[in-house]
């Protein structure tokens, strides 16, 4: 399988504007061959792509600069475009699965910027890297790759930090899990509860937020153009760099540790986009990083051999006693714990979702997706307007809606 290991890099000046000049070829590259393709009644090829937008665009008073870089970045602009539309097209075609991708845009200069050297561009030495027309780069390498790359791919984000991505070809490794399995309940008061009764906190973004929401004012009030504004725009710049570095790390911490102990990891398919539609709740929801989480997640277990299962959204883990199987019904969000008329166990909301969910992804090796009796699941075994909870009004308001609702 393929990985992709990325480590900071700290070019000299003069390195620095000739990785502008790259990442501005690069850029031009990719809008020339765009716009001959919306003008276009037929796709053109890659080929003949490269030869319109390179070979004979240096040939040009107006592109002969584009010969003072490699041409390798520039090549390979123009492949990522053909995969782009070939994205796009697959996409909505229903070919691909997912999420519908948007047809490739124009590039800015003042967004993220990449490159990307093939074998032949890149060499990779001791402590430095080499690249094409750019040098020997100076690289903290934070650990060793575990192959030769493939590809490396120079990358200047938003804040100005330089990265370096290599693909490298990596093995699946065996190792003995700690435990069998868990479930996972994800959600905002706690990011993760376990099934194990573990509970993980997402760190506190709160100073973070508050530096950047007066920065953004700050920015909105600086005139166009103005150096003023650009430096206002890079603080903005890095305070969100910091924050997403921030959420990063936990992301990769918690995942980490998931995957290393368990064998059988269970998660539920949250409908994130349509969750997002609460506005009360949408910033909340969108700086969690479930989705993140759970691509890391997916990922690690492939690389270790383990078992990553996810349980359909309509699943109702919050309204089963994980105990018993009894069926109480739906819950308002307010309701953090709840005692089940049937066995007399008080349980915690999240800690209770987390066990259903396990028992439902465990259930999903043999072929079933539900874990809960049915026979419990009659008009007769509907929660009564008795209900005890830890907290009854709220409970016993919101039962007795539900129980005329149905």
């Amino acid at each position: 399988m393929k990985s992709r290991y990325q480590f900071r890099i700290y070019p000299t000046p003069g390195q620095c504007q000739s990785l502008a000049r790259l990442f501005g070829c690069v850029r031009v590259v990719w809008n020339d061959a765009l716009a001959l393709c919306k003008q276009s009644d037929k796709l053109p090829k890659n080929s003949e792509l490269q030869k319109l937008c390179i070979t004979q665009a240096k040939k040009t008073e107006d592109r002969a600069w584009l010969g003072q870089v490699s041409a390798i970045p520039l090549q390979q602009s123009v492949a990522d475009l053909g995969v782009a539309f070939k994205n796009f097209f697959q996409s909505r075609s229903g070919k691909r699965k997912g999420k519908k991708v948007n047809p490739p845009r124009f590039k800015r200069r003042v967004n993220r910027q990449t490159a990307r050297f093939t074998r032949g561009g890149f060499k990779v030495k001791a402590a430095k890297v080499y690249l094409a027309k750019i040098g020997e780069v100076k690289t903290k390498w934070s650990r060793p790759l575990p192959s030769e790359p493939s590809s490396v791919t120079v990358i200047k984000d938003c804040a100005g930090r330089y990265f370096l991505s290599f693909v490298v070809e990596v093995e699946p490794e065996i190792k003995p899990a700690k435990y069998p399995s868990i479930g996972i309940d994800l959600g905002l008061k706690a990011f993760a509860s376990c099934s194990n009764g573990e509970k993980h906190h997402s760190p506190d973004y709160s100073r973070l937020y508050r530096k950047l929401k007066r920065c953004q004012r700050r920015l909105a009030k600086r005139e166009r153009g103005s150096q003023r504004r650009e430096r206002m725009r890079q603080r903005v710049a890095k305070l969100n760099a910091q924050i997403r570095d921030k959420r990063k790390d936990f992301l990769h911490k918690l995942s980490t540790k998931v995957v290393n102990e368990n064998q059988v990891i269970a998660l539920e398919d949250l409908n994130i986009s349509g969750m997002i539609k609460n506005r009360r709740l949408a910033r909340a929801i969108s700086q969690a990083g479930w989705y993140e989480f759970r691509s890391l997640c997916e990922g690690k277990a492939t690389k270790l051999n383990r078992d990553f299962r996810v349980i359909n959204r309509w699943e109702p883990t919050s309204q089963i006693c994980s105990e018993c199987g009894y069926r109480w019904g739906k819950l308002d969000l307010s309701v953090r714990t709840i005692v089940c008329v049937n066995c007399g166990v008080e349980h915690d909301r999240d800690d209770n979702a987390s066990v259903n969910i396990e028992q439902a992804g465990l259930k999903l090796k043999v072929g079933v997706g539900h874990t809960h009796d049915y026979k419990r699941m009659g008009s007769a075994c509907k929660t009564s307007v008795e209900a005890v909870c830890g907290e009854p009004s709220t409970h016993r308001e919101y039962v007795q809606l539900t129980l005329f609702d149905w």
